[in-house]
């Protein structure tokens, strides 16, 4: 059997490691040919493919990012209006011709959501969950987070320092479209003062009570913001008023984001002041933790039994301690929000 393999969307720590785990696993247990395909759905549109082989993955654990490149290209979003064909149309072509037998998708919500669409075209599809945002429902936790967090909390406990010497309140912008576990967990864990998330609108006025109940005391406030956050005031960021979006209907969040408005709002109403850091690809980028390694080659290993048990349609998940199949359809049904109940636990330490 020949498998092809992708990683699609944003980059983050692990994906090597599962790369690794299809390939030594697969050609270990069943003698599995590979083959990859460069920069995410690009690759099978393109017919773009590179050698995946023992050889090709040594020495990639550690290694951030991923050797077969990542793009957002959406093949749903293509079509050819002389013949009619569209982008899933071409992708199912280039596997047809280059002999592969089935695919592996490494991605978030929009790359196995093409992936779902593929499988229900006919195509062999077998799904590994890939997002830093942690917000893929159908498992309890993707590879990549865990990194992604201890980052944040490092330069969290680093800022409280800065903060103090200067008497300034400092604003720490990290990821979190959607949902703010990233800013929940670093939060908590680098004893943020504040913490604002997407899905509970914040109330400017007790934001500024926060901090200036912080510099009461001896301390200097952090306040970790993830970047999709608002105020009670304003909706959530659209495309409606001609901001640039990517292939998958996203808007582009601009360098002057929450963060900074933040500061500025701080900064004007308290008098003191304030800095924005914004972590941005920082989070993304380096060595994954031992928690992102091991949960990622876990992924591979069961992904590649998934290809061998001819379970396509399905996608490798986390439930509890155990590596699970669920349906790929299940991985985009919902976003897994931070609940209530959860962000009630940090707002007891707020201020």
């Amino acid at each position: 059997m020949r498998v092809g393999v992708l990683t699609g969307g944003g980059d983050c720590p692990g994906l090597n490691a599962v790369i690794r785990a299809v390939v030594r696993t697969g050609a270990a247990e069943h003698g599995f040919e590979f083959i990859g395909f460069r920069d995410g759905w690009r690759g099978p549109l393109d017919g773009d493919t590179m050698v995946l082989d023992v050889n090709t993955v040594r020495g990639i654990l550690p290694r951030g990012g991923t050797i077969l490149g990542s793009s957002r290209t959406n093949p749903a979003a293509e079509s050819n209006t002389a013949d009619g064909t569209t982008g899933i149309d071409r992708v199912m072509e280039n596997l047809d011709s280059l002999g592969v037998d089935a695919l592996i998708a490494i991605g978030g919500e929009d790359t196995l959501g093409v992936a779902s669409k593929l499988h229900e075209a006919g195509g062999h599809i077998v799904g590994v969950p890939k997002t830093i945002d942690n917000d893929l429902g159908a498992t309890d936790f993707t590879f990549g987070f865990d990194t992604a967090v201890n980052i944040a909390m490092e330069a969290i406990d680093r800022l409280h320092t800065t903060a103090e010497s200067h008497h300034r309140a400092l604003i720490v912008e990290v990821m979190g479209r959607n949902a703010g576990w990233i800013a929940l967990h670093a939060g908590m864990a680098g004893g943020a003062n504040v913490i604002l998330i997407p899905e509970k609108p914040f109330d400017m006025d007790q934001v500024c009570d926060y901090v200036e109940h912080r510099f009461r005391t001896r301390y200097a406030p952090i306040v970790v913001v993830a970047e999709g956050a608002h105020p009670k005031v304003s909706a959530e960021p659209t495309a409606d008023g001609g901001e640039e979006v990517d292939a998958f209907g996203h808007v582009r969040l601009g360098n002057r984001g929450i963060g900074q408005q933040l500061a500025d709002e701080i900064e004007r109403r308290t008098g003191k002041e304030a800095r924005c850091a914004v972590l941005g690809h920082i989070q993304r980028g380096g060595t994954p933790t031992a928690f992102d390694r091991v949960l990622a080659t876990r992924f591979g290993v069961h992904a590649i039994r998934a290809v061998a048990d001819g379970d396509f349609g399905s996608m490798v998940a986390l439930h509890g301690t155990e590596i699970v199949r669920v349906p790929l359809a299940a991985a985009t049904a919902e976003l897994k929000l931070v609940p209530p109940e959860r962000y009630a636990e940090a707002e007891v330490f707020f201020g």
